[in-house]
């Protein structure tokens, strides 16, 4: 058995490049790696440490998803722990770091099964402005829309959502369409690289597979600042994680903070995925 296992899905939406990039990086270091879908029926005791990297499809199987890791946890050592999954996997998390003045974007939860009253409820304070209602689990866009909040097909989607699990209501963020997100990863805690993802014309997701682009990008002081008072909130020490931003008139806001599956975007950032590697093969040590 390797001594590292990365994690991944069994069906992906493209290819992992940084995946591969890793595996080589940790082998000029000693370490063995391998790639294999989170639910393979390993041994799991005999992996000296399992990272969850790709596992993209984890949001449509997330009970599924949390059971597994809070059980592989047990049995070797997960990074990032089972609890940061769990509570990562849900972005009700956004209430908590608002509610410890962490700087994020506005959001309102609305619960499974909301009565109508209740949805109404959550989009009234927007009025004609624009809102984004997604799913509280879910992963790159998926199942968002951006609406005006007085609307019939936000008040649609929002009973759609609720139909399936619980939703989040934000106000729709205009610097993204100029300035996209500024994504800061960290690994152990300290802060590695940043980037910045564009939308494509007409489009304010910036994922890739929505048409958007990536290019360095250098943090701001700024950014610095709130990424890591967000980092500060996951509830176990992590080994690595992505703090993603967009921007208002007050200054830079948490969009997403990044714990289970992120895209780590090692190509982008010359040493990165070689800090990663030693991050990694450290934690074998201990």
């Amino acid at each position: 058995m390797a001594d590292i296992v990365l994690l991944t899905g069994r069906t992906m939406p493209r290819e992992v490049p940084e995946n591969g990039l890793l595996v080589a990086e940790l082998a000029a270091l000693g370490a063995t790696a391998e790639i294999q879908p989170w639910d393979e029926p390993l041994d799991w005791s005999a992996v000296g440490l399992a990272v969850v990297r790709t596992t993209w499809d984890y949001w449509l199987r997330h009970e599924e998803f949390t059971t597994w890791a809070e059980r592989v946890d047990g049995l070797t050592r997960l990074q990032n722990p089972a609890e940061v999954l769990r509570w990562n996997s849900h972005k009700g998390y956004l209430a908590e770091l608002d509610a410890l003045g962490v700087p994020v974007v506005p959001t309102r939860l609305v619960g499974r099964g909301a009565s109508e009253r209740d949805r109404a409820d959550a989009l009234a304070p927007f009025g004609d402005a624009e809102v984004v209602l997604k799913p509280a689990v879910s992963a790159g866009a998926r199942g968002a829309l951006r609406a005006v909040a007085a609307d019939a097909a936000a008040a649609v989607h929002l009973a759609e959502l609720v139909a399936e699990g619980d939703a989040l209501v934000q106000p729709f963020a205009e610097s993204v369409l100029a300035a996209g997100e500024v994504s800061l990863v960290f690994f152990d805690g300290e802060y590695s690289h940043a980037v910045r993802k564009v939308p494509a014309s007409g489009e304010y997701r910036i994922h890739e597979h929505h048409g958007g682009t990536v290019r360095p990008h250098t943090a701001t002081e700024a950014e610095l600042a709130v990424a890591r008072r967000a980092l500060a909130t996951a509830p176990a020490a992590t080994s690595y994680g992505r703090v993603d931003l967009v921007e208002f008139e007050r200054g830079p806001a948490v969009m997403e903070l990044e714990l289970i599956e992120p895209e780590l975007f090692l190509p982008y950032a010359p040493g990165a995925t070689a800090r990663y590697a030693r991050t990694l093969t450290a934690l074998l040590q201990h």
